[in-house]
């Protein structure tokens, strides 16, 4: 029985000597591969120095076009309506006939008027030549001064009556001419408002318009808010204006085409719209080959205004966080500060920064999505690619001979 006893025990002995064999070669191995596990990785991060420059800034608004000259082609006399001798939506040069009116009552009165003139001036004679002979017998003192004012009176009316038949001669000539309705200007002419053999008068004069096409007129708005906020920036000196206001305009057409011919800005309305509270200016163009026409919906571009000393980053750097955008600087220690900004314009794909940053600094541009405050980092330069000028969205440029 002893012997069993003693068996047994020496047989738990040798198992709990092995488990702690065991145990400790698991230790051993895990204090080993705990000393080789690697550091964490610092994340690497795009970065990019933070540079001033002076950058054109262009604004973009909806406006449509109009005539600079549109001409009402109105009959100036009552009569029937002979014949329309244009083509409808055809371009009438300055002179050309449009419409011919019946023109034989009008020579009638012509002839009646030139009838008059001639019997008066033929009365105008023989009283002429009648005081030519009573002013020497009056001196003579063979007539009496009664005869001689007789004489001068009846000349002076005769005088005064052909004068009268003149202006009713050049009265009825004049008539006779506006029965040939012709164009005052160069232009695109419209439908014929009335038929051939309409009887015109005061009521229905209206025969057609004739619309001059260059220059064109393009028309845009701005409101209230947008002219405050351009001022203001002009004020703190964000912004910089042309010289004399002397913007150069350019036009967008429906296709995305850039028009090959740069407008001035000629003219401003003095006050708002009060239904739309927005300030209308109007933009003269050259149009030589009638691409541009009336009513014509375009885009116009305002070039010639300078952000100076601007900071652009790009729109990936900004990030929103509770109390707004911000981005991440890189310090001298490669470790990343939240940086709070304030943030302007889009201009391409970068946006202006008007307040947070410091020229020389380092923004990071890709990578900053896990990053906290504090947190090294290994930095990058970052490739920005070509520049876009001046902000514009590329677009298709029609030349001369597109027009």
């Amino acid at each position: 029985m002893a012997e069993k006893g003693n068996t047994g025990l020496f047989l738990h002995v040798r198992s709990v000597t092995a488990a702690i064999m065991v145990a400790a070669v698991f230790l051993a191995l895990a204090c080993q591969n705990k000393k080789q596990a690697p550091p964490p990785a610092v994340p690497v991060v795009k970065v990019m120095k933070i540079t001033q420059q002076d950058v054109p800034v262009v604004f973009q608004y909806v406006a449509q076009t109009q005539s600079s000259h549109l001409v009402n082609i109105q009959a100036r006399v009552s009569g029937f309506l002979d014949k329309r001798l244009y083509a409808e939506g055809e371009l009438v040069k300055e002179g050309q006939i449009l419409f011919q009116m019946d023109p034989k009552p009008f020579q009638v009165q012509l002839a009646q008027a030139e009838a008059g003139l001639a019997k008066h001036e033929a009365a105008f004679e023989t009283a002429r030549l009648n005081l030519a002979r009573v002013k020497p017998l009056t001196e003579q003192n063979a007539l009496s001064q009664k005869d001689l004012d007789d004489a001068t009176g009846h000349y002076l009316a005769t005088a005064a009556a052909v004068a009268q038949s003149k202006a009713e001669v050049e009265s009825a000539r004049l008539n006779l001419s506006y029965t040939t309705i012709r164009s005052p200007v160069n232009g695109i002419s419209s439908s014929a408002r009335q038929t051939d053999g309409t009887y015109i008068n005061f009521q229905n004069s209206l025969l057609t318009t004739v619309a001059v096409l260059s220059p064109m007129w393009v028309n845009f708005s701005i409101s209230e808010n947008e002219l405050q906020k351009y001022r203001d920036q002009i004020a703190r000196g964000l912004l910089r204006a042309p010289k004399n206001d002397e913007y150069e305009v350019e036009i967008i057409l429906v296709d995305g085409s850039v028009y090959p011919y740069i407008g001035r800005m000629t003219f401003a309305e003095p006050s708002y719209n009060p239904q739309t509270g927005t300030f209308l200016i109007r933009v003269s163009v050259d149009n030589p080959k009638g691409v541009l026409r009336p009513n014509q919906y375009v885009r116009v571009r305002l070039k010639g205004t300078i952000r100076p000393r601007a900071i652009l980053v790009p729109q990936r750097a900004l990030q929103q966080g509770s109390k707004g955008q911000f981005v991440w600087v890189v310090g001298t220690d490669n470790k990343v500060e939240q940086r709070p900004v304030a943030v302007g314009e889009w201009h391409g794909d970068d946006w202006f920064i008007f307040e947070g940053l410091r020229p020389g600094e380092a923004v990071v541009v890709e990578g900053g999505l896990t990053l906290s405050p504090g947190a090294p980092v290994s930095p990058e330069p970052y490739d920005a690619g070509p520049p876009l000028g001046d902000g514009s969205p590329p677009e298709k440029r029609l030349t001369t001979d597109d027009a």
